[in-house]
């Protein structure tokens, strides 16, 4: 049987979008083209699809209501993987009207390991689609299945091509895209800050360097310093100063031993953009609100998610987790006979979850930008205006970081337990389906029932500190809101006082969303106490937050403060925001904050890549967000001293952020030659589905994990350097997930960088 023409051109097509194939490589599956009717026997489906067969096409309708992906499932075994194998699926599909599809070449029994995935939503047009990979584990028996199931809708999936290669060669690198080993802050040295470069460099002897300008006219010349083999890194490595050299200018480089870097600015105005850019990543994120291209830019516009309109089952009207999950996730049964609307608020990562702890402190560190442009920028910083960004409030008289924050805040007091109720004033730790969705999807596709789980004492301090910190800021431009949040703080804390020690458990993320477990709260009390206190001049909060462990301990650590452990953001508003605080006590608060800075200084100068972050045990989930943490604290003892040593070593760790690193990438999207764009997101997929939208410029990357902890990331960085242990690769969520709580400190950060002279 011939092969029909339009069938012809779509393998052509296939041929020439795809890599080229080695002569070497052996089809695996029969009758790729479908041409064959005999070998369609070779397929089988789930009894939710009727299959039907024409030449050059197996199709089959979709039964409506399936939840699951894996509800609903075409597939063929008999296929054996080897480990370490090179392979190339290729497709050719489409749906009519659309529908969600997983293809998985994957282990045939259970735990049904994947080793190459394509996910799309499928239209009625042809989709051809492609993926190389290498196998990380061998599967004597294997199956190519397609994942089907999790539309409210039948509908008609077609696979008109399916073709599984063996035998291909690693792909190469483009040269485009391969990395320069002079690595350099790919974005923009300031004039009058410290400017160094990093060059991976075998050999002891100095390297001679030149600065180029835009022209190519040398305008800078030297030696390199050696440094030796980088322990976090494992790179041998020597640096480049270029300090003296102030000149402002677009499209410098600079070229040492035969590389040339990626092209950058001297300029003093970089870091405005990074503001605006990191700000506006919230309104994209936002819960609960249509999200409008005119706004959020084109590609971005979506409709509310999680507003009680089907497909979602959420968020208006929400109940608590059933008595026998909790009994699973708690240990004994609970439960409540009340629903609460949940709706608003921040997505909190990738996922569509919603949590109080992360909430609390990404809220907090956005009022923060506020706060530290009203006390040390003499009132001139962007930060304090209206339209700073493109938000539906923008224009109401209210900055636009407070209408931001206020956003979130309104979501976090209504989580909060109502009157009469067990635990009434406490909040609900979390919001999230039962059970994950499967990606890619858009909020509003989203059909997984939502919950409410139990009130953690740590929800209800975070509540409790974030508005108290949302009330004095707004009291400045309505009265009536300041005096809600602030009675809700109260609330809450004297609702946690009641009930000191009820902790969110982990249970390993199997029950739809993250734990965010936490067993210890002194830190927590310390943090709302101390917020209270500078709300309210209560020398009654005070002494609470005296009473804490953390009021004299120790606080900053190498690997900085988060979500957990948020005395060292307690102590920093104690240190930095205008109170009542006796001499002695301010003089012993902002000292431990300007030891801290001195001790991320020692640690800054021994780092051949020049940032502030050196932890014990490698670098940690969200290493990126953590040394900006300990950037915060270093721009805090510039703020309260005047010292300059800490606004240049604030400038010097941010090139490590945008491309002075082990792997030459910009964990900001959008910032540099070369930075992240696949981080894993359910919406911001584009790297998965070209339908969805890519992550937003402004948005930062996760970055190196030392502790992988997803099975892409296991298999392809196993034994790497601290600093490598990072892929930009949308499959690796424990090194390249996005989350509020990481972009409002770099907020912070790119405000201060802007505003700090």
């Amino acid at each position: 049987m011939s092969l029909p023409k339009a069938m012809i051109g779509l393998l052509a097509l296939l041929a020439s979008n795809a890599i080229h194939t080695d002569v070497s490589a052996a089809e695996m599956l029969p009758d790729p083209a479908f041409t064959q009717s005999a070998l369609v026997g070779d397929w089988w489906a789930t009894s939710n699809i009727k299959f039907d067969y024409n030449p050059g096409g197996l199709c089959g309708v979709v039964d409506s209501g399936t939840a699951q992906p894996w509800d609903a499932i075409v597939g063929i075994n008999g296929l054996s993987i080897v480990k370490g194998e090179q392979y190339r699926l290729s497709i050719i599909t489409s749906g009519n009207p659309d529908g969600p599809m997983r293809a998985l070449v994957q282990k045939a029994s259970e735990p049904w390991t994947p080793e190459g995935e394509i996910s799309r939503r499928l239209s009625p047009g042809k989709q051809v689609l492609s993926e190389d990979f290498a196998a990380g584990e061998s599967h004597p028996k294997a199956q190519l299945v397609f994942q089907l199931g999790g539309s409210d809708k039948a509908w008609r999936f077609c696979l008109h091509s399916a073709s599984l290669l063996t035998g291909q060669k690693a792909a190469p690198v483009a040269a485009d895209n391969a990395v320069s080993a002079l690595r350099v802050n790919q974005t923009a040295y300031f004039p009058d800050g410290p400017k160094r470069a990093t060059l991976v460099h075998k050999g002891g002897s100095r390297v001679g360097w030149k600065l180029v300008s835009s022209s190519g006219k040398t305008v800078a010349s030297g030696k390199t310093k050696t440094h030796g083999r980088d322990k976090s890194s494992g790179l041998e490595v020597q640096t480049i100063d270029f300090s003296n050299y102030r000149k402002t200018g677009n499209g410098y480089r600079l070229i040492a031993g035969g590389e040339t870097s990626p092209p950058f600015s001297i300029s003093s105005d970089a870091y405005a953009a990074l503001r605006t850019d990191a700000l506006s990543y919230f309104y994209k994120v936002r819960s609960g609100i249509e999200i409008k291209d005119s706004l959020a830019g084109k590609g971005y516009g979506r409709p509310a998610g999680h507003i009680g309109k089907a497909p979602n089952r959420g968020d208006t009207s929400v109940g608590c987790v059933d008595a026998r999950t909790a009994r699973k996730v708690y240990g004994k049964a609970w439960s409540c006979d009340y629903k609460l609307n949940v709706a608003g608020g921040w997505y909190d990562a990738g996922d569509f979850g919603k949590y109080v702890v992360n909430g609390g402190i990404a809220t907090a560190q956005l009022l923060g930008v506020y706060e530290r442009a009203l006390n040390f920028s003499g009132s001139a910083s962007p930060a304090l205006t209206d339209r700073l960004v493109r938000i539906p409030e923008a224009g109401n008289g209210v900055a636009d970081i407070l209408d931001e924050a206020r956003w979130e805040l309104d979501f976090l007091i209504s989580m909060t337990v109502p009157e009469g109720q067990p635990y009434a004033g406490m909040a609900h730790h979390k919001v999230h389906g039962k059970g994950w969705p499967s990606g890619p999807l858009l909020p509003h596709r989203d059909r997984e029932v939502r919950v409410l789980h139990r009130p953690s004492t740590a929800a209800t301090l975070n509540l409790a500190a974030a508005a108290a910190q949302g009330a004095r800021l707004f009291a400045r431009t309505n009265k009536a809101y300041a005096e809600w949040l602030l009675a809700a703080a109260t609330r809450a804390y004297h609702a946690a006082e009641a009930n000191p020690e009820l902790y969110a458990p982990f249970t390993d993320g199997s029950f739809g969303g993250g734990d965010y477990q936490d067993d210890d709260v002194s830190d927590e009390f310390y943090w709302a106490a101390s917020e209270l206190y500078l709300s309210t001049g209560d020398p009654t909060w005070l002494k609470r937050a005296k009473a804490s462990p953390h009021w004299s301990g120790p606080v900053f650590y190498p690997d900085g403060f988060n979500w957990r452990a948020v005395a060292g953001l307690a102590r920093i508003q104690l240190a930095s925001v205008p109170s009542n605080l006796s001499k002695r006590d301010l003089k012993q608060i902002r000292s431990s904050v300007k030891d801290a800075a001195d001790a991320y200084l020692q640690v800054q100068k021994k780092e051949a890549f020049g940032f502030m972050y050196a932890p014990k045990n490698g670098f940690g989930w969200g290493s990126n967000q953590s040394l900006i943490q300990n950037m915060i604290v270093v721009a805090t003892a510039y703020d309260i001293t005047g010292d300059r040593r800490y606004l240049q070593a604030v400038r010097e760790s941010m090139d490590y952020i945008l491309g002075r690193n082990a792997l030459g990438i910009s964990y900001v999207t959008g910032y540099g030659t070369t930075y992240s764009r696949n981080q894993y997101s359910y919406m911001f997929a584009a790297s998965a589905d070209a339908s969805y939208p890519p992550p937003p410029k402004g948005a930062l990357a996760g970055g190196p994990n030392s502790g992988l902890a997803d099975d892409y990331a296991i298999k392809k960085l196993k034994g790497c350097a601290p600093q490598t242990c990072y892929v930009d690769d949308s499959r690796s969520y424990s090194t390249n997930e996005i989350a509020i709580n990481w972009n409002a400190p770099l907020t912070w950060i790119a405000s201060f960088l802007a505003d700090a002279q």
